[in-house]
């Protein structure tokens, strides 16, 4: 009954025209959400989150639960198809499992993909049934395979645990599992190796990110690495270190050592950009619509149901916004001078 209600759906979708809510003015279709659930974290980690820490919103600022339903309701409707869950960290909301639950609900409308980004930390415990609620994808944010180093890198304890979530993640059958890696010179680019070497037997698919500046992470253009060096680097010790296909929006760019179980990508959001084919909408958790991670500008659609608008009247702006959607990002020296929102505050 379920592939037959797949299939009907997939069928409509190929009927029906795309959305022109979530289409800019560069043809670009927008399918994947991505709801920040709280401004909240359990670790401190330093690209992050600045050193002094965040003035987290009001409690009563922050989207509740049936504000996020009727949001991601509403971008469903519009043709989304993949809603990803973050922060901060989204396990430290309380009520994660009932949202997870009601997202799940959603499928019938076009919903493909439940996922979520996680430091791992409160994930174990509640992982079983966030999957038994419709979560099928699963991203976990590591830095290093080193127990000091991480935490001296989060200024908190808890690598065991990311440890044995991964396990867990793999045994519930998710896959992939993406395990996150933000490279920093002088930090952790010493261990790529050891990530490479860590999918020889597990399903897990590394992917490493380029350092990128945000409000208060003290961004430096010598931490960035490259990724055309991290490649070279690989390849010294792989030398059939090979390129794989990519999907038309992935942000990774794939490879893979012929033999090894999982594989490794590379985000190379500061050296080289994918503007042209990003599909991604956010929103934070105090409500605001981003069409762009680096863009300053933003729209409340937490007001606008507060107030009392319609559906219609949310659709009209959402689609203001998306037509404002520039071409791409600015470029790298502009990136470290413009105001932008803490990390944590965007929500990834």
């Amino acid at each position: 009954m379920k592939a037959r209600a797949q299939a009907k759906i997939a069928a409509i979708d190929q009927e029906r025209p795309f959305s022109k809510v979530l289409t800019d003015n560069f043809s670009r279709q927008h399918t994947y959400l991505r709801i920040s659930l709280t401004e909240k974290c359990n670790l401190r980690c330093t690209y992050c989150m600045p050193a002094e820490g965040v003035d987290l919103s009001p409690k009563d600022e922050i989207m509740t639960t049936p504000e996020i339903i009727r949001l991601a309701r509403l971008f469903v409707q519009e043709g989304v198809t993949k809603i990803r869950l973050t922060g901060g960290e989204p396990t430290v909301r309380k009520d994660i499992n009932e949202l997870v639950d009601q997202l799940g609900q959603l499928q019938p409308l076009g919903l493909k993909t439940i996922a979520m980004t996680s430091n791992g930390i409160a994930l174990k415990r509640k992982l079983p049934s966030l999957v038994n609620s419709g979560m099928n994808l699963l991203n976990l944010s590591l830095d290093t395979l080193d127990r000091f180093k991480f935490e001296l890198m989060t200024r908190r304890k808890g690598f065991e645990r990311v440890m044995e979530t991964i396990d867990d993640a793999l045994a519930l059958g998710m896959n992939p599992v993406k395990v996150n890696c933000v490279v920093m010179r002088g930090t952790n680019d010493k261990e790529v190796l050891d990530f490479v070497e860590f999918t020889r037997h597990k399903k897990v698919d590394v992917r490493f990110i380029e350092y990128m500046p945000f409000g208060g992470n003290k961004w430096k253009e010598n931490k960035l690495v490259p990724y055309q060096e991290l490649i070279k680097n690989i390849q010294a010790i792989h030398p059939t270190f090979k390129k794989l296909v990519d999907d038309p929006n992935d942000t990774s760019k794939a490879y893979h050592v012929p033999g090894f179980a999982g594989q490794v990508g590379f985000i190379t959001s500061m050296s080289d950009h994918f503007c042209g084919t990003c599909n991604r909408l956010r929103i934070t958790a105090d409500g605001n619509l981003k069409v762009c991670l680096f863009g300053n500008t933003e729209v409340s659609l937490r007001d606008m149901m507060r107030q009392g608008k319609t559906d219609e009247e949310l659709r009209e702006v959402i689609e203001m916004a998306v037509k404002n959607k520039k071409k791409q990002h600015a470029g790298m020296s502009n990136l470290v001078n413009m105001k932008n929102r803490p990390m944590i505050l965007i929500g990834g």
